[in-house]
């Protein structure tokens, strides 16, 4: 079986277009083509459904096609093990990242992370946390930053640090008085939220049981910087993890912040990769570059 052929159907399995995947594989449409239906050849089924403007997988199709992802993942470990066995700390590492932490863990650790590994070159993808996860599956990603809990089989977890909330209020609000904000002094409250798919939103949820307070159903923010924004519109309330408040990050007129009393909620962050991994090795001592230094960053 030509393991160019697989790679070409796993991109065409991805983008269902065969120019499309062409361009993506450095080759002409027509080598690509010959590929797959060699491919096809050999297996004696039919991989693709070929019509005038779509392209669509047979049921078997998918099949192979996840199952390809699979052997293409493993033969990149074979791979990795070898680059890495030469020298785990040159080469390229993918780390997956999700919105509401990259912009503000990033500018803390990634001067340290070239200080400590000068020739280790970092592919960085924003996704959100169930994306991140499948593009690890697939063998896309070689670790991810995510929030806990994960509970995606076959993944090993590193914790880097626990993050706390802050609340986040317009000037006029009431809260204001309160050096202090304890959960009681939620119940009731409205609070602003991401939109589904954010980790954030699930934590947010939480402290609002917590609290009796509820969500804002005519509003769901697409990222940080708009929940900010609605703040400092007066628009309500809305808890922030403590990063997203530190330097570099500007301070944003009208928005008032305040910690939590004891105990408060908070986030915890992890390093996670495939169990299966060669990397792990590396990435246990590679998760000490991503913890946030100093420590008092993580203090509201």
């Amino acid at each position: 079986m030509n393991f160019r052929a697989l790679q070409y159907f796993v991109k065409l399995s991805e983008l269902k277009h065969f120019s499309k995947a062409a361009d993506a594989c450095f080759v002409s449409q027509p080598t690509l083509s010959t590929q797959i239906r060699k491919l096809e050849e050999e297996l004696g089924v039919s991989l693709v459904e070929r019509a005038p403007r779509k392209v669509m997988l047979t049921p078997i199709g998918e099949d192979v096609a996840h199952r390809a992802r699979h052997v293409l993942r493993d033969i990149e470990h074979i791979k990795d093990a070898a680059r890495r066995s030469r020298d785990p700390e040159t080469g390229n590492i993918k780390l997956g990242i999700f919105p509401t932490l990259a912009p503000y863990l990033l500018p803390h650790v990634i001067p340290v992370i070239r200080k400590r590994y000068p020739d280790l070159r970092i592919q960085l993808a924003e996704e959100k946390t169930e994306d991140i996860l499948h593009m690890l599956d697939q063998g896309r990603l070689d670790a991810g930053l995510l929030a806990l809990p994960v509970e995606e089989p076959g993944m090993d977890v590193q914790i880097l640090f626990d993050e706390p909330f802050v609340t986040a209020m317009p000037a006029s609000h009431p809260l204001c008085d309160n050096q202090l904000i304890t959960m009681q002094d939620l119940a009731g409250e409205e609070l602003l939220l991401l939109e589904e798919g954010h980790c954030l939103r699930q934590h947010a949820l939480a402290v609002c049981e917590l609290a009796g307070a509820h969500e804002r159903v005519d509003f769901h923010a697409t990222s940080m910087e708009t929940l900010r924004q609605m703040v400092a519109a007066d628009a309500g309330v809305t808890l922030m993890p403590v990063l997203s408040v530190k330097p570099p990050i500007p301070f944003t007129d009208n928005i008032i912040l305040r910690p939590f009393a004891e105990p408060a909620p908070s986030r915890t962050i992890a390093l996670v990769w495939r169990s299966s991994s060669p990397m792990g090795g590396f990435l246990r001592k590679f998760a000490g570059s991503l913890k946030v230094r100093p420590a008092s960053l993580l203090k509201p």
